[in-house]
Formats: structure tokens, C-alpha cells, sequence
């Protein structure tokens, strides 16, 4: 699989053929790589419906003619106000089946309003299953004590945000990485504006020094293996 940070919370991974972004804040991000025009995308996925997860959904979904996948109130509100129709809607702890494996909407610690400020049901986070890997991405999120099982059966890659005052800080994150146990650890939600600034070297010291992890700090438009 490959793992490019689109800055911010937004993310690209290339499982085989298949594209899927995930909560695309592109065209009005100052921290983006590319822009909403420049990405091509089989699934879009969602984890809650702030203006900087979901600002460039409806231009990708209907230009690629992706899908959808979000919790309920996500793809509802998309159905409505954008037209969109090929919608894969979920709630927290439920799984669906996909091409190219399987994907679980997981608890994640957060407020979700879209951007008219209809209710956008509970934040989520994900774990995508395929190619024999099991990849978190916990989106926005405080630290919670479940992650204990998220990570129970084992992680390829658990990506985490770091920037604090919107979701958990660096030494949250740490605490986080210990409980998931995943092979590999990545920081997102951070540096896109000041009060989010970190110093992701810095915590990438942490995670070596308190965690089992290899920590895998990229920059916007960089790319990985998983």
C-alpha cells in the first residue's frame, strides 16, 4: 500500500488499483500539496463533517464518480445538498465489506457539525483491512481508553494527530502509540495553521524513546510503504 500525507487530515492511500482519499481539505488548505482537481479517487472516506475534513468531498466524489463512505448523517447531508448517489453509509463500530477489503468506522473522541451547521452525527475514525494489513487512522480525536482494543489485533500503521488544542497533543499521541502497538506510527492535523504548530522531530523522539513504534514523519505531498 501507498501512504501519501496530503497535509492537515488528509490523506491518500493506493491499495493495488484502487485510490481512496480520505477527509480531502485541498483546495483552501495552506499546507496541501495538490489540489482537489489533481487527485484521482475510487472511495472518499469521511470521518466527520468540520469544513477541513470534508470541504472537497462533493468536487472529487462527483468528478471521479467515487464513493462515498461516511456515518449516516455525513452521506445523507452529501445526498442532499451535492446530489450525490453512490454512497456506502456506516455508524461507529460497524464494518463494511469493499473491493478491495474491509473497513471499520471505529469510536473517535470529537464534535461534528458540517458546514451549514446541520448536525453531522458522531466523529469517527477507520481501520482499513487489506492486502494482509490493518492500517488506524484516528482522524480527529482525543486519547481514549478503547484504543486499547483497536490495537489488540495488531497494527500495520496507526496515524495520529498531534497538533493539540483541536485533537490530541504530542504527549497524548505518545500515550495512544503505546496502547495501539502498531508497527508503525504517523502524525497528522498539525502545522496547517499556528495554533497547531509542533515540532514532529520532536515527537518522533518520544515515540522511539517510549514506544515499541517506528515513528514515519513525512511532508505534505510525501509518500510511504505500508
Amino acid at each position: 500500500m501507498k501512504i501519501t500525507w496530503l497535509g492537515h487530515g488528509s490523506w491518500s492511500i493506493e491499495i493495488g488499483e484502487t485510490k481512496i482519499v480520505l477527509d480531502p481539505f485541498l483546495d483552501d488548505s495552506p499546507t496541501a500539496p495538490f489540489k482537489s482537481d489533481q487527485l484521482d479517487a475510487d472511495y472518499v472516506l469521511v470521518s466527520h463533517g468540520h469544513f477541513d475534513h470534508v470541504a472537497d468531498v462533493a468536487k472529487i466524489v462527483s468528478r471521479c464518480d467515487a464513493t462515498l463512505v461516511a456515518i449516516f448523517e455525513i452521506t445523507e447531508w452529501f445526498k442532499a445538498n451535492h446530489g450525490l448517489e453512490k454512497l456506502e453509509p456506516m455508524n461507529r463500530g460497524g464494518g463494511i465489506p469493499l473491493p478491495f477489503g474491509r473497513v471499520t468506522m471505529t469510536i473517535a473522541e470529537h464534535s461534528s457539525q458540517l458546514p451549514d451547521g446541520s448536525y453531522g452525527g458522531e466523529a469517527a475514525g477507520f481501520v482499513i483491512e487489506a492486502e494482509k494489513k490493518r492500517l488506524y487512522f484516528a482522524c480527529d480525536t482525543a486519547l481514549f481508553s478503547d484504543m486499547n482494543g483497536i490495537g489488540a489485533a495488531g497494527l500495520d500503521l496507526a496515524v495520529l494527530p498531534i497538533g493539540d488544542r483541536f485533537t490530541m497533543g504530542p504527549e497524548d499521541s505518545v500515550k495512544a502509540a503505546k496502547m495501539l502497538g502498531a508497527k508503525r506510527v504517523a502524525p497528522a492535523h498539525y502545522n496547517t495553521w499556528p495554533p497547531i504548530e509542533q515540532d514532529a522531530k520532536a515527537w518522533a523522539e518520544q515515540i522511539r524513546a517510549a514506544t515499541s513504534s517506528e515513528p514515519i514523519v513525512v511532508e505534505p505531498g510525501e509518500s510511504f510503504e505500508v
